[in-house]
């Protein structure tokens, strides 16, 4: 199939809520059946950011679900974003409620997770929204869902 939408998935993760420097993992996206994934994050609500403060997104893959297997990817693995940057950083209290910016995934490792980390400020609502692409079968289910650790 040559569309777009049959050789696709989307999948909206949980929000989480940042505070602090506490590292907040993703739940697990399970590339099984995808070449490729982009990973947006987007934010609900966002305060005490600025340059002190704020949170970026990584990601991490791994083989297995077992959450200590998950490891930062390279930047050989990552397709950078529309500012050239492999991560995504927000900084600023009116980024409420927007599509901060995504970083695409190229690597084969079978399941991805992001990671948002804050500064000793940050305290805002985040989640992912992933596009799993490039399926090796079409049509896909076009909305999916996300793995939990072990």
């Amino acid at each position: 199939m040559r569309d777009a939408i049959s050789n696709m998935q989307l999948i909206r993760g949980a929000v989480q809520t940042l505070s602090g420097t506490t590292a907040n993992n993703s739940a697990l996206l399970d590339r099984r059946g995808f070449d490729s994934v982009s990973i947006f994050a987007e934010t609900g609500t966002v305060t005490d950011a600025g340059t002190a403060a704020g949170f970026t997104m990584k990601l991490q893959h791994s083989d297995t679900t077992a959450a200590a297997d998950f490891t930062d990817v390279d930047s050989a693995d990552l397709i950078p974003n529309s500012t050239g940057a492999t991560t995504v950083t927000v900084t600023a209290d009116s980024d409420d409620d927007i599509l901060a910016n995504g970083v695409g995934y190229v690597g084969i490792k079978r399941y991805v997770r992001a990671v948002f980390t804050g500064t000793t400020g940050t305290n805002a609502e985040v989640q992912i929204l992933a596009v799993l692409s490039n399926s090796h079968r079409a049509p896909t289910t076009t909305i999916g869902s996300t793995t939990a650790a072990t």
